[in-house]
């Protein structure tokens, strides 16, 4: 069951410095900014790393569901790890048997998805889309706009390679995610972790106070002395490969 990491979406209070600080330590630049989301109250900004995408949507309407993630983590993190399938029957079965709640329904023609609920999920909403045309791995993606490719920049990061849910205890959480994506679960280096077609997704113990969620993202460096260069001058929290922003752990791979 063919399914790949495509984008990840942070949650924050504010968006241009986030958005800045990204540019600014890892060299992207923003494709589009969706007017989709207005409709779950929230504005966004998205930024291609390679051909995936991160995304930062931010509050602008009192009781959102973004509203209540940032309320509930304390302050900006991850939010979300969208992926794309090959075959939207196969996944829409599979949900279908195993009775995940659906949390929002997609559907814009060429663009199908499900945002699965986060209550049952876990860790941070999950959502499994079909774009046409997504046999290629640098094609088109509805959320991204119409030119994505007109703001791709690979000088400093060229993909993301990896995705860390935490929480207090990771194997059920991590067996509720493979049985989802039907997917295996192997022993990685911190813990359990099931692979898509070209990332991984970690499961670890919850280590910094902030409970469940997604806490963290491993980047393919293309430069990574002038990413830990510009995070410092910035006053971004580096450990080592590791550089925060957003609330989230970016480990440079």
């Amino acid at each position: 069951m063919e399914i790949r990491l495509r984008q990840v979406c942070l949650v924050a209070h504010d968006l241009d410095p986030n958005v800045e600080a990204f540019k600014d330590v890892f060299g992207l630049e923003v494709c589009f900014v969706d007017p989709a989301v207005g409709e779950f109250g929230l504005t966004n900004s998205l930024l291609p790393i390679g051909n995936q995408f991160l995304e930062i949507v931010v509050p602008i309407k009192e009781g959102t569901a973004g509203g209540r993630y940032l309320d509930r983590r304390g302050g900006d993190g991850g939010y979300m790890v969208i992926t794309q399938c090959a075959d939207r029957a196969e996944r829409d079965a599979r949900i279908a048997e195993l009775d995940v709640p659906i949390a929002y329904t997609m559907d814009y023609g060429d663009f199908k998805g499900v945002q699965l609920h986060p209550k049952f999920t876990g860790g941070a909403f999950f959502e499994i889309d079909w774009n046409e045309g997504g046999e290629d791995p640098d094609g088109p993606w509805h959320p991204a706009g119409p030119d994505w490719k007109a703001a791709q920049r690979t000088d400093v990061v060229s993909a993301m390679t990896a995705v860390e849910l935490q929480s207090p205890d990771p194997q059920p959480l991590a067996e509720r995610w493979s049985n989802i994506a039907g997917l295996d679960l192997r022993d990685g280096e911190f813990g359990p972790e099931m692979h898509f077609t070209n990332a991984a997704v970690r499961f670890v113990e919850a280590k910094d106070g902030r409970g469940e969620g997604l806490g963290g993202v491993d980047l393919k460096a293309v430069d990574p002395d002038r990413a830990k260069a510009r995070a410092k001058a910035l006053g971004c929290p580096l450990d080592g490969d590791t550089i925060t922003i957003c609330g989230t752990r970016f480990r440079l791979v």
